[in-house]
């Protein structure tokens, strides 16, 4: 019989790498915390029309990468491939803006059909931020710093953040004519993604990574040209805003990013650690998406940072293989009286706030001693038939210059607070 695996870019999560998984969303959880940001979750699937509208046709996410299906009640459906559209969707149809302005995170998978790589797969994971409600600059300013201090907390190193504006929608129809007359002229030197893009998305023609393309923009007309003094004096004030703060930015006129909701502030703050350049972070400001959706004429700023680049990132830079964390008590148990009372001794230290791993293999002493040393376990209980007679546990340490120890088993607190004491 065939072996079954699993579909190409949907990739397990195995127990040695789940650690690390749980440290970076334990580490948003309390930066978001701090910032009075509150989670929502929206579901996986959603009806198409969602993105089609939110995201816009002329995307490549929405053109050629969504996984959609028609359902049992004929209903165009689409698992999510990003997640402001659907916290949007949320936040409109459960009426959240008549309380007031959100601030909001997320974080969970989602799905494009493209090709798999490292640190990109068709079932990926994000976490996000979405403000809703916030016109300030200074909106701009906070978004982009809890990005900034969550990735240098998590220890990334070699942060930048690229900015850009993208204008009113105003300044990008002005924009976009003037882009779309200069490429018209100069058509049949793109490249063919770009000469596609042309009628579809030109401005997405601006980050294209053919070199030839590059260079044809060079002489193009740019979109700080187009710009209304109004977006221009908002540009200036998210850059002081960011100055102020300490937190370096380059600017990149070439930065659009790949959804239709864009406007004004975008952004993405990448790393060189790994001695290439790698977005870890991305987002922007998306002041038309809550209305184009069927909302009140909303003003938002967001970002989503990608967890497989991320955690790649951190473990490429730990050089170290992926462990899952050690227990602090291995318990060693073999004997007719001592396995069962190896269960009661096991739940009273998991009681006291101990990470406690019972063998249960039967398996004689030396083995079970191997399995200890392999756990990373600081200390080893060992529980035999003996033992059990004689109303003890022995304590044996298996790192460091610790003494091996008895403990009374039948005095619970007294075993707890021994125990608590020497792990910690």
């Amino acid at each position: 019989m065939e072996k079954l695996q699993s579909l190409r870019g949907m990739v397990d999560l195995l127990p040695a790498h789940t650690s690390l998984w749980q440290r970076v969303e334990a580490t948003a959880r309390d930066h978001f915390r701090r910032a009075g940001v509150q989670e929502i979750r929206t579901p996986l699937l959603e009806v198409t029309e969602l993105f089609a509208r939110g995201i816009g046709e002329a995307t490549d996410v929405v053109g050629k990468e969504m996984y959609t299906f028609v359902d049992r009640g004929d209903r165009s459906c689409t698992l999510r491939p990003e997640g402001t559209a659907s916290v949007v969707r949320a936040v409109i149809q459960h009426g959240l803006l008549s309380q007031g302005s959100q601030r909001l995170w997320y974080g969970g998978p989602m799905f494009r059909y493209e090709r798999p790589q490292a640190g990109r797969q068709r079932q990926f994971h994000q976490i996000g931020l979405e403000f809703l409600g916030f016109a300030d600059a200074r909106s701009d300013v906070e978004a982009i710093s809890i990005a900034w201090d969550l990735l240098a907390d998590l220890g990334v190193q070699g942060l930048a953040l690229e900015l850009n504006t993208l204008g009113s929608t105003d300044d990008r129809a002005r924009y976009r004519e003037q882009l779309v007359a200069y490429l018209q002229r100069h058509k049949d030197q793109l490249d063919p993604d770009s000469q596609d893009r042309l009628e579809r998305n030109p401005l997405r023609i601006l980050d294209s990574k053919n070199p030839d393309t590059q260079a044809l923009l060079a002489d193009a007309p740019t979109l700080a040209e187009a710009l209304a003094p109004e977006s221009r004096d908002r540009f200036e004030q998210v850059k002081a805003g960011l100055t102020a703060l300490d937190i370096p930015f380059t600017l990149n006129p070439r930065l659009v990013r790949g959804l239709d909701y864009y406007s004004h502030t975008a952004f993405e703050i990448t790393s060189t650690q790994l001695g290439a350049q790698a977005t870890v972070c991305g987002g922007g400001r998306y002041d038309g998406l809550v209305e184009q959706l069927g909302g009140a004429s909303t003003p938002a700023i967001g970002w989503a940072l990608g967890m497989e680049r991320l955690v790649l990132l951190l473990e490429q830079v730990a050089g170290e293989a992926a462990v899952g964390p050690a227990p602090d008590v291995y318990l060693v148990n073999r004997g007719e009286a001592a396995e069962p009372a190896a269960l009661t001794l096991a739940r009273n230290l998991r009681r006291a706030g101990l990470s406690v791993e019972l063998d249960s293999s039967g398996a004689a002493f030396g083995k079970q001693f191997k399995r200890a040393d392999r756990s990373g376990a600081a200390w080893a209980a060992v529980l035999g038939d003996g033992e059990v007679e004689q109303g003890v546990v022995r304590l044996k340490p298996l790192r460091g210059n610790g003494e091996e120890q008895e403990l009374p088993l039948a005095d619970v607190d007294a075993q707890k607070a021994c125990l608590v004491a020497i792990a910690f």
